[in-house]
């Protein structure tokens, strides 16, 4: 056994399933930049993914004496038919070769064919020459050797895998991973206060669609059907949206993110849409979005937003998107809460009058891997439960540091945000120094419509640590006392030094 196989092998058993995937798949990766890699990896996890499942129906078929070739046998429990010639032992035999490549591209084309709704999908770039096969073959076999009976009675461990694997390539990838990935903990957020149940769900810049997934993982967490949601979406970007859609079709997530990728301001693949919850992470501060071209749209019902700055285009693109009862949740960079610039004061000023706007959170720095920008989740709702108020959280404390440069919120920040968001809601909030408010319209009013959930929660109450006011008052004078007797020292050593090459002060 060589030392770093001893190593994995001492390892794997402390760490999960998706990390053991990912440690061995990035060792494979050689000088290959993340960018490029990532399609390689998620591509074939995909694979492997539809292989595993047509197996398994393939082996149920069998059991009940069915044509094990009928392509309808599989459709019509929601599993992709795979073709003779892209199965995974095919693939598996063909690792070593130096075809491999080719085998590759050719089993996706085959898999596109036999499935319209993987048609244009898949990555077909496995033959290409600057890609090592002997690397591209090791990682095949990495897939090869999942056995999932291992990793216990959880179907949807690839699904999971994928996820992971995006927010690694995400960390890799630094700024350009904006794109396409929301970290995780503030998805969870966004799905945790909105609680979509059921209706249609919609994301209009939905990246590799990690909204679709948490919102689905929470119906299943709470016993409901996902079934009961539709998906819609839509993404600029060709290969993100090809990432979408595969990530959802691992999950049997089915959603429409319309015919092609196109500019959701240009190019609204939803006209008609109206959603029950919009969730969204809009790309921070987008300028040049506007060429003039869409200065009367219909959008825009509280004015036209600067061309420099798409915030308020994005918020009220979701508002004209927005069911009779609808909600949003959103991640807006922090300037938008105060911004006067551009009109945004009036247009914010007048989304607050309609009284749309049910609760805004603070959040921490360093949750992006892609910017230290600080941001805020923005939650509207046509149908507020407590009228003409609006709930503030300043949760900038929250989170733990994962390593030097990422924060993470916690499952119990989360669910300590939520459960304040249904206490508001029920009109049961108690408000806490320095964390939560509930604010009247009049109030935000004051305020010049200004939204940043510190100027309203006030400042965290102190703990009396026992030493009697005047007490303290001695002390800290005295001290205070002796740091300008030092710094009166320092001044005049450096005066005096100055002196001595000739500089007066």
């Amino acid at each position: 056994m060589s030392e770093q196989e001893s190593k994995n092998k001492n390892t794997s058993a402390d760490i999960g399933f998706e990390q053991q995937i990912w440690a061995a798949a990035d060792i494979l990766r050689g000088n290959m930049d993340a960018a490029e890699y990532k399609h390689v990896v998620l591509g074939l996890i995909f694979l492997k993914y539809i292989s595993d499942k047509f197996e398994e129906r393939y082996q149920e078929l069998i059991a009940d004496d069915d044509d094990v070739e009928d392509k309808d046998a599989y459709t019509e429990v929601n599993v992709f038919f795979v073709p003779p010639e892209a199965r995974w032992s095919v693939i598996a035999a063909a690792a070593h070769s130096e075809e491999i490549g080719t085998v590759i591209d050719d089993a996706m084309r085959a898999i596109e064919k036999e499935n319209k709704r993987l048609k244009d999908i898949l990555p077909k770039t496995y033959a290409r020459t600057e890609l090592d096969k002997r690397r591209l073959g090791n990682v095949v076999d990495l897939f090869t050797n999942i056995l999932m009976i291992e990793h216990g009675t959880d179907k949807d461990i690839l699904g999971r895998t994928y996820e992971y694997c995006l927010a690694k390539f995400a960390e890799q990838e630094g700024k350009r991973a904006g794109e396409f990935f929301t970290p995780s903990c503030v998805v969870r957020t966004l799905v945790e206060v909105l609680q979509p149940f059921k209706g249609r769900v919609y994301d209009p810049c939905c990246g590799s669609g990690g909204m679709f997934v948490q919102s689905t993982d929470f119906v299943r967490s709470h016993a409901g059907n996902i079934g009961n949601l539709s998906v819609y979406g839509q993404d600029s970007n060709p290969t993100t949206r090809k990432m979408a859609l595969m990530n959802l079709a691992i999950r049997g997530i089915e959603a429409d993110l319309g015919g092609y990728n196109a500019d959701t301001f240009h190019k609204d693949l939803h006209k008609t849409l109206k959603a029950d919850f919009i969730l969204a992470n809009p790309p921070f501060n987008l300028s040049d979005w506007n060429d003039g071209s869409l200065n009367d749209d219909q959008r825009w019902k509280y004015g036209l937003p600067p061309a420099g700055n798409a915030n308020f285009a994005w918020l009220q693109h979701m508002i004209h998107h927005l069911a009779p009862k609808g909600k949003i949740g959103m991640v807006l960079a922090n300037g938008s809460l105060s911004s006067q610039s551009g009109g945004e004061g009036e247009i914010r000023k007048k989304i607050v009058q309609d009284d749309l706007v049910e609760g805004i959170i603070a959040m921490p720095t360093q949750l992006f891997y892609t910017t230290q920008i600080p941001v805020s989740l923005w939650f509207l709702n046509r149908n507020k439960k407590q009228k003409g108020k609006t709930l503030f959280i300043d949760a900038r404390k929250m989170g733990s540091m994962v390593n030097r440069r990422l924060r993470e919120m916690t499952t119990e920040d989360i669910a300590q945000i939520a459960e304040t968001f249904t206490a508001f809601q029920d009109g049961k909030l108690e408000e806490v120094k320095g964390y939560c408010a509930t604010v009247d319209m009049e109030e935000i009013a004051r305020h010049d419509y200004i939204l940043t959930p510190g100027r309203y929660v006030g400042i965290e109450e102190q703990k009396d640590d026992g030493e009697p006011f005047d007490e303290k008052m001695t002390r800290l004078t005295g001290e205070l006392s002796e740091m300008f007797k030092r710094s009166h020292e320092l001044e005049a050593e450096i005066r005096k030094r100055l002196r001595a090459i000739g500089y007066e002060l």
